[in-house]
């Protein structure tokens, strides 16, 4: 069922507040064709912000067909061919063989209509992202710190917004790739999606060549195995994590992410992710969780030159989006999307 995660915007909030939503639907039975084809046509129904194609009844309908389905899970990462043996919550979400369809349809939809497919979370959030994201590469790049991130005066973004263009960008699960033309819209020109489906990749450079950013480079490439050999001082995740934990095996593969992303957010880079399924304190938590698993294992002395020292976490929470929409629920101040950056140690 769509659901949504209750974020506190302010620190005073206890984190036993928040209200937990509801994006995964148990895993068991399969369903129908007719309910497979309703879910897979939308997956706007993970925030209220909604898509470039959808209208009220195409919510409505997704989210009914979601809340009634048992979902089939898969026990392998790359396939749902195979009964799970779990029973743990998850949902087609979480396979790649979801999200090849998916796009393979988005693409045609493209080629025939010019329809640019969904936009994740909607288009309000995505401009927030890369507006606000631009504003904390400034900050960053004069030197401001999780120390002292809060005074940086947002009137100097504009002048300053030259800095940008020496920034290397990495969007991972970069679906239809228009979070890079919208930060490329902001400033930022050395820029890259990757995305494990192939369909994803063929949509976002077709956007792009039509759009006029051509030069955003593209490639097909599972962040979980990442094949990329460079480090980037800026990534970005918009829903990607969500995804991954919407697998059946959804805790032991969002360790993976972390132990993946570490190695791909450049020393002194920032990570940004965008959620609907997590708020900004569990976010954080689970980056503290990492930090201590990374410090656990290592000893002196093993660590290459890109690796994390002993007395120092990889990743530290730098700042989050404050200006999304928020709402009373419960007695619990609440917002449907949590953005937070992280700074690479």
């Amino acid at each position: 069922m769509a659901g949504i995660r209750l974020q506190q915007e302010e620190s005073d909030l206890p984190p036993q507040q928040q209200t937990r939503g509801a994006v995964a639907v148990a895993a068991t039975d399969l369903v129908s064709d007719d309910e497979r084809s309703v879910a897979a046509d939308s997956w706007s129904i993970k925030s209220d912000y909604g898509s470039t194609l959808d209208d009220d009844q195409r919510h409505a309908d997704a989210a009914e067909a979601l809340s009634s389905a048992n979902f089939r899970a898969a026990s392998d990462y790359n396939s749902d061919k195979e009964e799970p043996e779990n029973d743990g919550v998850s949902s087609l979400l979480g396979l790649q063989s979801y999200w090849n369809s998916a796009y393979a349809e988005e693409l045609a939809n493209f080629r025939e209509h010019g329809h640019v497919g969904e936009v994740w979370f909607g288009s309000d959030v995505m401009d927030t992202v890369a507006s606000w994201t631009k504003g904390l590469c400034i900050a960053v790049s004069q030197g401001y710190n999780a120390n002292n991130i809060n005074e940086f005066k947002s009137e100097s973004v504009e002048q300053d917004a030259k800095c940008l263009s020496g920034w290397s960008v990495l969007d991972i699960g970069t679906g239809n790739g228009l979070l890079l033309q919208a930060l490329a819209k902001q400033g930022f020109s050395d820029l890259t999606g990757v995305d494990y489906s192939e369909g994803a990749i063929d949509l976002a450079r077709s956007l792009a060549d039509r759009d006029g950013f051509s030069g955003i480079n593209f490639a097909v490439d599972d962040v979980l195995e990442t094949k990329l050999e460079r480090q980037f001082q800026l990534v970005m995740d918009k829903g990607t994590l969500d995804a991954i934990g919407l697998h059946p095996d959804g805790p032991v593969k969002r360790m993976m992410y972390w132990d993946s992303v570490s190695k791909l957010v450049a020393s002194g880079g920032i990570l940004v992710i965008t959620s609907c399924n997590s708020t900004r304190d569990e976010l954080v938590q689970e980056v503290e969780n990492f930090n201590r698993r990374r410090l656990d294992v290592s000893e002196p002395g093993t660590l290459k030159d890109h690796e994390v020292s002993r007395d120092a976490p990889p990743f530290q929470y730098l700042n989050h989006v404050r200006t999304y929409p928020t709402f009373m629920f419960g007695g619990s101040l609440g917002s449907r999307v949590a953005t937070v950056a992280f700074l690479r140690n």
